[in-house]
């Protein structure tokens, strides 16, 4: 396959995805508790820890569900040049990644519908609008 895979630590910030989620006034509270007493530098601090530290407590059947629905764990990126490189050879991708899954912002719809019979992004994915809704079909 002729796209380029990078893994990046947890810490790594440039692709960070925002979230949003209610808490109760009490664990706010105590959030604010143990930053006010330095344990925490801030609410997000606080949050990425403990999210960090649920993922390290399930990382055994993390690894075993990775494996055994193959997906690519990391950052995957697609140039144009890499998806018509799969076009011009007659196949199709099936991109599974539990991450980034990124299309550059020369992939046009036509060459991403061509080149990509399914995809299944366990993260988040960056493309280009268009590519976006031409691929939403087929996306798992």
């Amino acid at each position: 396959m002729p796209a380029r895979q990078t893994i990046r630590p947890a810490s790594a910030p440039a692709t960070d995805e925002k979230i949003t989620l209610n808490l109760g006034c009490v664990d706010l509270g105590q959030i604010d508790l143990l930053t006010q007493e330095g344990f925490y530098a801030n609410r997000s601090d606080f949050i990425r820890t403990a999210i960090r530290n649920q993922l390290a407590q399930h990382g055994d059947a993390l690894r075993q569900a990775v494996s055994r629905k193959t997906l690519v764990l990391g950052i995957q990126h697609y140039a144009a040049s890499d998806l018509q490189a799969v076009v011009d050879s007659g196949q199709t991708l099936n991109i599974r990644v539990l991450g980034l899954a990124s299309l550059a912002t020369d992939v046009t719809p036509a060459l991403a519908l061509a080149a990509i019979d399914s995809l299944t992004v366990l993260g988040a994915l960056h493309a280009p609008p268009e590519v976006k809704a031409a691929l939403l079909p087929r996306m798992r």
